[in-house]
Formats: structure tokens, C-alpha cells, sequence
């Protein structure tokens, strides 16, 4: 049989002006007869499958192979057929992390110092991934892999995640072909607050019984089954990085109830027995020594037994939800590996599973089940504002509350490290690692030093995969992790990392062949070298003896290591927590005008619709047309806080949610004419409202406002399409659609109050420009 694309020894020339056949393989005639075809290569990999699961704030000692006690039947058969690195080192906080582990390079090369929640105008804080810095999707796109992302980014600064951004540093212009998920850093596991499908907003509704960790999992095994039902054979990866367990935390019933009473012998003897399970497993040498519990200020955990029988039965309670919300998470990585069984592909996928961070302290001593009040870090706050607004036992986890557990349980998380997440001690910066590949890699411990940065170059070796030379012409950055492929094939080769720098929030360390300086920065005190503290780790990996006095020289030495480190990865300037800390970039100042919302509308993002509102007063005006219909006409918030205005029984109605605590107005009778609700700003960071049309009035406060990162949810009009703000209400009437004609709502933002943290920022920047 005659080949189509053979071609003459001698073809045809081209006439000169001939155009559009540059690189063309075959011949060109007048007509198909005389002409031959030719078909540009494709790229075909050949490679393993590559599964990287992510888990959001779980601490070292959480899962069965690593000490824990919840039940992790999934990760227990990874481990026992895989490898388990007991010395990975990462960053203390999640987006540093994730920038670091997808393009290889240190965070602050990345452009993450600190979480994508701030935007103070330096190269460390840009929140966006380089243009010369190639993810690992898009290194393994390059060279024809299939690439799938679900659950949490945070990769892209919180200004930039509105439907009108750039979405340069969006999850598909940064080499995922798919992406199910939440651009920001956390959400509710039973109402997520805003959803992105692709590049657009998801705006599915979420039904009774919803939970996010189980609809990740559907859409990721969803992703293999589509695109092995297209091709058989081409390789694919699949990023899935966990919401869970980062706050607010949320269980399902039917896990929770497998929990119920597991807790109730405390966190002292939890972390007594993990240690010790990680001693017989040979994760720690004999001899390492379990610190005593964390005693430093703001960061104590007091003896169980000295609590309250109250205190024990709630704080119980929250390790339940924690325990119910990674039992869960178990059960999502057995569903994947049952999805690579069913496809006969398990033994040549590469299984990664490791955590983000240590477990975190945010929780404050005794929990909370106001977890947006809990997280308001807002300078001039009063002491007196409340972080904790009672709830009824059975409800801890479910939908109706958002809670976190006491640091206490954060401290057995972490066992046997001091600290937590944001910390430069272990606590923060050691986690669980896993991987498994029964056809490449040998079961067993390793002990040697791997940092977050070590994951790409490791993987695109295994895959066989070169990292791209360049991205969209660019050459690509130097890359600072490297492979740790010699360590994963033999127990007894030395670590090829051998110094590694961080820091977060003026927290710094420095680890070099076994020593480690530490330091737990105080905002307003000198970055100097009395903060260091000097480990040697090769010996004390639990970080319990400082030997800086016995050994000045060593400390000297990678202090001045740190420095040179720390120009050489754009990590000055350090955060001295000035006002500057609140600057963001003049051009965002946009994000505070005025803005009509119509019928229809998607969900409003969360950062646009929080700087119509937030530190300051604002109008809302709804206007309707004909005879007034009942239902919501517009919501902003969820059931960590909020507030809501409907129509019902002739009235209408607000409702604001302060943290947990519901404070409802009085029926305002209607008239026809525009519903207004106005918003003024008073001291103490309170507001007062009115609710009012032209035939009445209703007011509401002071009440606390809501701040920091409440409302979580969006603005939506026409229903309350979030989390709902209104339990009751929502509990008779679903998201209560209107059901009149609702022409718009209009948000009118009004004066910045004088403790607005952005207005003192831009106010010092000034007085600092005139000074200059």
C-alpha cells in the first residue's frame, strides 16, 4: 500500500509569493493529486499518572501512619505500601507553601511571603506567580499530560479573584486544563462561599446534606473517567488540594457520630499516645524527647485536668468535628484510589499526600464557634469584643455554625513539635508526607531533610518530564528546589538539601546540615540577631534544648546565612507591621464605588462586596416594580455573619447576623416605593441600621460590624443564594427567591470610619511621601 505522506525526492517548488506553508512536512501541488499530506507530532507522555493530594492545616501526628488515632484506612495502605518521609520540611503558612511546591521555587521568589490576603507593593507580596516560573502542570502539559485541579488555590491576591480581574494567576492560565474549586484561602465545608467552575463563577445550588470535601472528590474522579472514556492511555495529574482542615471546620453526621465520647480523655493524653506509636513505628530516633506543652504568651496550652467539666465537654466536642472532617478527607483519597483500581492504573500512579502547613493556633485557647469573629486581627479592636458566641453542643459542626478547636488539640496535632502553623518551630513547619508508586518506588522510612520546593523537580524526574525552559518566550527562573529522587531510591544517601531559609510574618529560620536557627518574632521589637535560637536538630528533632549560649559561633554563622539568603530571595523588606502592612495599590480603590446588582447577577465576590461595606457607612436601596412580591431582595454574609433584607407578609425585614448572634428588626410596612437599608459607622467598630421605606422604620444596633474576612459569602439579590444568613428563615423558606418584580439594588458606599485600616495606611503613606 502506496504511504499518503511519502514524498518525492525532488517536490515541487513553491512559487515565491506563495504564504501560509512554513514547517508544512508534506508537498503542496494545485490540487490533492499531486499533493502529499503531513501532520505536525503529537506530544504523547508516557509517563506515570501523578496524584497530589494537599491537606489544608493538618498537623504531623493527625493520620494513622504518623501517630494519629482517626481512622485513615486509605493513607494507612498508601504508607504501608509506600514511603513515608518523617523529615519534610515546609512553610508555616498555606499560600507560600503552594507557590513553592508548583513552581519549585522558594515562596518569596514566588511572590508569596504571607497568604494572598494583603497587598503592601513588594516583590514578595505580589500574590501572583511569576510570568518565568513554570508550574509543574504546566511543565507536564508541555509534555502531554492531561492536568486537573479541584479545591482550595489561593495563589491569586484576593483584589484579583473578581469576574472582571486578571486571571493570569487563575488556576488555567497557570496549566490546569479543569479546575473545580475556591479561589481563596477557606471556606464553609457546607455552604462554600463562592465557587469557581473553570474560569467562571459556579453558581449550582447546594442542596440539604451538601458537603464540599464529597463534591470535590465526585468531580475529580469525574475528570479520570472523562478523559480515560476519550483516550486510554494518556497520562494525567490531578492537584487536589483539600479545603479541609483548615477553619471554619465542618463534619458530616453520619462521620461525627463515629467520634462522639473519642475524645473525652483529653489532648494531654492524646499527644502521650501518639507520641509514643510514633516512637514504635521508628518515625523518631530513641531518645528524642516529647517538649513539654507550649508555655509561651498567646501561644499556652493549659494541663487538661486543671479545665472545667464544661470546658472538657466542649472542648471534646471540637476534636470530634476535627477528627469527623479528616476521616472524611480519608475516605475522599480511598475513593481516588479506588477510581486508579477501577482503571487498572494504580501501580503506575505516583501518590503524594502531605499538608500545607502544622496545625494552627487560631482556634485561641478555648475554641470558638464565631470563627469569623475569631479571626477579626484588626489594630484598635477593644479587648471586650466578643470571639466566642455560645451555640448548643449538637450543633458544633453541622451547617448552622462555623467553629475551630482550642489550641490545646492544634499542640497534639503537631506531636511531638512545639508550636504551630505560622511559627518557624517544627510545629509549624513540619508535616506528614507520603508517596506511593508500587511500580517505581520501594516501601519504606525516610529520614532525610525534603522541603516543600523539592516536590517539583522530584516528580518531573520521576515522570521523566523536563521542567520548561521557558514560559510564553520567557526564560524560566532558576530553580531552587531540587530532586529528591536519590533519597526516595536509597535509605542510606544524604539529603541533597542541605540549607534552607524561611520566614513568615518576621518569623525566620535557617536550617543548614542539621542545625537550625529559630526565632518567635514580637511585632515592634528590632529584627536582630538577640531573637535567634540555635537547635541542632540532627539530635533534637523536637527543638527542645537551645544551645545558642554553648555554641555563639554557629549562630553567628547561620544568622549571617539567613541574611544573605534572605536578599538573595526577595524576602525584604520584613514586615514591621506599621501601617504600611494595610496598604493596597491605588488602583483597587475602584473596588469601593458604588454599584447596581441586578436580577440574575452571579454572587458578588466576597472582596469587591466587603469594600462597599466594610469600616464604614453605606446605603442600600432595592427598588421594585408593581404590587410587591415576598422574598429576599438582597443578601450579603452567611451564617458566620451577615445580613439580610426580604419582604414577607407584607413587610419588610432585616436581619443581621453578628458572628453567630441574630439580631432581627421590626416589620417595616411597604408603600411601593424603594426599600432602603442604611449602614453608619460608630465607635468601637459598631454599626447601627435602619430599615426603612417611605411609610416606616425599623433600627437594628449597635450591633458589632462585621470584619476582617465576614462577611465571607458575596452580595446576592433576588435570593440568598450563600450560606444563609437567616437559619430560621432559611429553615421555612430555602434561599426564598422573590417572587415580584425586583428592578435592581443599588450599594451606595458612604464615609470611611477613622479606624478604617486602609484609610490610616493611605493617610501614613502620605505623611510619609510629603516627609520624603
Amino acid at each position: 500500500m502506496t504511504d499518503p505522506t511519502a514524498t518525492d525526492p525532488t517536490p515541487p517548488a513553491l512559487p515565491p509569493h506563495a504564504r501560509g506553508y512554513d514547517g508544512f512536512t508534506g508537498q503542496v501541488g494545485r490540487v490533492f493529486a499531486e499533493s502529499r499530506p503531513g501532520w505536525p507530532a503529537e506530544k504523547r507522555a508516557m509517563g506515570p499518572n501523578i496524584v497530589v493530594v494537599l491537606v489544608d492545616d493538618l498537623g504531623y501526628a493527625d493520620i494513622g501512619p504518623f501517630g494519629g488515632e482517626i481512622a485513615t484506612p486509605a493513607l494507612d495502605a498508601l504508607a504501608a505500601g509506600g514511603l513515608r518521609l518523617t523529615n519534610y520540611h515546609t512553610t508555616p503558612l498555606c499560600s507560600p507553601s503552594r507557590a513553592a511546591l508548583l513552581t519549585g521555587l522558594n515562596p518569596h521568589r514566588a511572590g508569596f511571603a504571607f497568604p494572598a490576603n494583603s497587598d503592601p507593593g513588594y516583590p514578595a507580596y505580589s500574590f501572583q506567580l511569576p510570568d518565568n516560573a513554570p508550574s509543574l502542570a504546566e511543565s507536564l502539559r508541555g509534555a502531554g499530560y492531561a492536568t486537573f485541579a479541584v479545591g482550595k488555590w489561593h495563589l491569586t491576591r484576593d483584589a484579583a479573584s473578581h469576574d472582571a480581574a486578571d486571571r493570569s494567576s487563575w488556576p488555567l492560565q497557570r496549566g490546569f486544563d479543569r479546575y473545580f474549586g475556591s479561589l481563596e484561602g477557606l471556606t464553609n465545608l457546607h455552604h462554600p462561599h463562592r465557587l469557581v467552575w473553570d474560569n467562571s463563577p459556579y453558581d449550582g445550588d447546594f442542596p440539604e446534606g451538601y458537603y464540599l470535601t464529597d463534591d470535590l472528590t465526585d468531580r475529580a474522579t469525574r475528570m479520570i473517567d472523562t478523559l480515560r472514556a476519550s483516550d486510554p492511555d494518556k497520562p494525567f495529574f490531578l492537584y487536589f488540594a483539600h479545603h479541609a482542615m483548615h477553619g471554619p471546620l465542618g463534619a458530616k453526621d453520619s462521620d461525627l457520630q463515629r467520634y462522639r465520647g473519642r475524645y473525652a480523655e483529653g489532648w494531654d493524653a492524646i499527644r502521650e499516645k501518639r507520641f509514643a506509636k510514633q516512637l514504635a513505628e521508628g518515625l523518631f530516633p530513641a531518645g528524642t524527647a516529647l517538649p513539654p506543652r507550649n508555655s509561651e504568651p498567646g501561644k499556652d496550652v493549659p494541663p487538661w485536668d486543671e479545665l472545667t467539666v464544661e470546658q472538657q465537654e466542649l472542648f471534646a466536642r471540637y476534636m470530634e468535628v476535627y477528627a469527623a472532617s479528616l476521616d472524611n478527607v480519608d475516605q475522599s483519597v480511598g475513593r481516588i484510589v479506588e477510581t486508579l483500581r477501577k482503571h487498572g492504573e494504580l501501580d503506575n500512579t505516583i501518590i503524594v499526600f502531605t499538608s500545607d502547613n502544622g496545625a494552627t493556633a487560631e482556634g485561641g485557647p478555648a475554641g470558638t464557634r464565631s470563627y469569623f469573629s475569631q479571626f477579626v486581627h484588626v489594630p484598635g479592636v477593644p479587648s471586650t469584643w466578643e470571639r466566642d458566641v455560645e451555640r448548643e453542643l449538637d450543633l458544633l459542626g453541622g451547617p448552622q455554625t462555623t467553629i475551630h478547636y482550642p489550641r490545646g488539640w492544634a499542640q497534639a496535632s503537631n506531636t511531638p513539635f512545639r508550636l504551630y502553623k505560622f511559627d518557624t518551630y517544627a510545629g509549624g513547619v513540619r508535616t506528614p508526607f507520603i508517596v506511593h508508586w508500587p511500580a517505581g518506588l520501594e516501601a519504606g522510612l525516610r529520614h532525610q531533610y525534603v522541603y516543600v520546593t523539592d516536590v517539583t523537580p522530584t516528580l518531573l524526574e520521576l515522570a521523566g518530564v523536563p521542567r520548561l525552559a521557558d514560559r510564553h518566550g520567557v526564560a524560566s527562573a532558576e530553580e531552587d528546589g531540587v530532586s529528591a529522587v536519590p533519597v526516595l531510591r536509597d535509605p542510606a544517601v544524604e539529603s541533597p538539601h542541605t540549607t534552607q531559609y524561611t520566614e513568615t510574618g518576621g518569623n525566620r529560620g535557617y536550617y543548614a546540615d542539621g542545625w537550625k536557627i529559630v526565632t518567635r518574632h514580637i511585632p515592634g521589637k528590632p529584627f536582630d540577631d538577640s531573637e535567634w535560637e540555635l537547635y541542632h536538630v540532627a539530635t533534637d528533632p523536637t527543638e527542645t534544648t537551645n544551645v545558642a549560649a554553648e555554641h555563639p559561633e554557629k549562630l553567628a554563622e547561620l544568622a549571617a546565612a539567613w541574611e544573605h539568603a534572605a536578599w538573595n530571595n526577595a524576602v525584604f523588606p520584613l514586615n514591621d507591621y506599621t501601617p504600611a502592612n494595610d496598604l493596597r495599590r491605588p488602583a483597587d480603590e475602584r473596588l469601593e464605588r458604588p454599584v447596581t446588582l441586578y436580577p440574575g447577577t452571579p454572587l458578588l465576590e466576597r472582596y469587591r462586596s466587603a469594600q462597599l461595606v466594610q469600616f464604614r457607612d453605606f446605603v442600600v436601596e432595592a427598588t421594585v416594580d408593581g404590587v410587591p412580591g415576598e422574598g429576599v431582595l438582597f443578601s450579603h454574609g452567611d451564617q458566620g455573619g451577615g445580613y439580610v433584607v426580604y419582604l414577607e407578609g407584607g413587610a419588610a425585614h432585616l436581619t443581621y447576623n453578628a458572628y453567630g448572634a441574630v439580631h432581627r428588626s421590626g416589620p417595616v410596612p411597604l408603600d411601593g416605593g424603594p426599600i432602603r437599608l442604611s449602614a453608619t459607622a460608630l465607635p468601637d467598630f459598631q454599626w447601627s441600621f435602619v430599615l426603612a421605606t417611605d411609610s416606616g422604620s425599623a433600627e437594628v444596633g449597635p450591633v458589632a460590624q462585621l470584619i476582617g474576612l465576614a462577611p465571607f459569602t458575596g452580595i446576592s439579590v433576588g435570593a440568598d443564594r450563600g450560606g444563609p444568613v437567616d437559619w430560621d428563615l432559611h429553615t421555612r423558606a430555602g434561599t426564598f427567591p422573590y417572587t415580584g418584580t425586583l428592578r435592581h439594588v443599588r450599594y451606595e458606599p458612604g464615609a470611611q470610619a477613622d479606624y478604617d485600616p486602609k484609610l490610616i495606611a493611605r493617610l501614613w503613606a502620605e505623611a510619609e511621601r510629603v516627609y520624603d
